[in-house]
């Protein structure tokens, strides 16, 4: 693909966002354009409309959502829905009516059917209830999903839905009300061997399975995808079918095994305590990656390797 095409990257300052521009400029593209939520708010329909008329971009990299972990989630299920909804909305409309030639939404593990089997395969959404923890947000990824299908099936677009696992890395949110579980986990132990606390407290079980990919890699898929060739991309976004592709490694642990690695990384000595009063959510969420596979992508960080980077990251910002 031309390294001068028009690239938009919706959401440039988060964790996926900013991931995805690093990534371009890595592979030498150079027309990138991006947007602090102060210079547009995404949730305005016009003010999105009359941004993608002047700017008239040819890829949208749709990364920009409201995102949160559990405690969040719960706390806020209005915001987290309709936030993502209007970005959404708002977006794939403006991006129809200026003719984007290739659009990837970015989505979420968290679309498909709490209990659905494992590994989790493209086709099983929409196959069972949802994780309540989340489900207003989930509900969005997936309206998000079904409007790229739609305007594929009606307009002839050619957009493509990915469907990352839990992403971690440079970038990441630490709040502990509001973050993920790894990030929480980097704060938690690094405070703890700061201040020389003995233990710390882990939400629920530590038995539940996760699956977790380092956010450059991430990037590396979306941009792999969105510059494929037209032989493998078009089958992708066929519009007889829905264009969802999974992102991930494949492979998954418990929580208490990622707590172990991160102390190791971190150098926390101390021991964990088992909050069980806390929600364990899903109890096992690990992604099938055959489909991007088959097209020649895996990922290529080790957990080891993406947690010591991210721990560093995080000691420059909290030093």
């Amino acid at each position: 693909m031309n390294k001068n095409v028009k690239i938009y990257i919706a959401g440039h300052r988060g964790l996926a966002g900013s991931a995805i521009v690093r990534e371009l400029h890595r592979q030498g593209y150079t027309n990138m354009i991006t947007r602090t939520h102060a210079e547009l708010d995404l949730e305005d329909g016009q003010a999105t409309k009359k941004f993608f008329e002047q700017e008239r971009p040819e890829i949208v990299f749709l990364a920009a959502a409201k995102v949160g972990g559990i405690h969040a989630n719960n706390t806020y299920p209005v915001d987290f829905l309709m936030s993502n909804l209007l970005i959404e909305a708002n977006i794939c409309r403006a991006a129809h009516t200026t003719e984007v030639e290739r659009l990837i939404f970015l989505g979420s593990s968290c679309i498909y059917p709490r209990d659905c089997p494992q590994p989790i395969k493209e086709e099983f959404l929409l196959t069972g209830p949802l994780e309540a923890t989340n489900r207003p947000y989930a509900l969005a990824k997936i309206a998000g999903i079904e409007m790229c299908w739609s305007y594929n099936r009606q307009f002839g677009t050619k957009w493509l839905a990915a469907m990352p696992t839990n992403l971690y890395g440079p970038g990441d949110n630490y709040d502990l009300s509001n973050s993920h579980v790894l990030p929480a986990l980097i704060r938690k132990m690094h405070e703890a061997k700061v201040s020389g606390e003995h233990e710390v407290i882990l939400w629920g079980s530590g038995k539940p399975r996760r699956e977790f990919l380092y956010v450059d890699d991430l990037a590396n898929a979306l941009v792999y995808l969105a510059t494929l060739d037209d032989k493998n991309y078009v089958p992708l976004v066929d519009p007889s079918q829905c264009p969802l592709i999974n992102v991930g490694t494949g492979t998954d642990l418990t929580i208490r095994e990622l707590a172990e690695a991160v102390a190791q990384v971190v150098g926390y000595t101390g021991k964990f305590v088992q909050d069980t009063e806390k929600p364990d959510g899903t109890m096992r969420k690990v992604m099938d990656v055959s489909k991007i596979a088959g097209l020649g992508w895996k990922a290529n960080t080790t957990l080891q390797k993406g947690i010591n980077i991210t721990y560093k990251e995080f000691c420059k910002i909290h030093a």
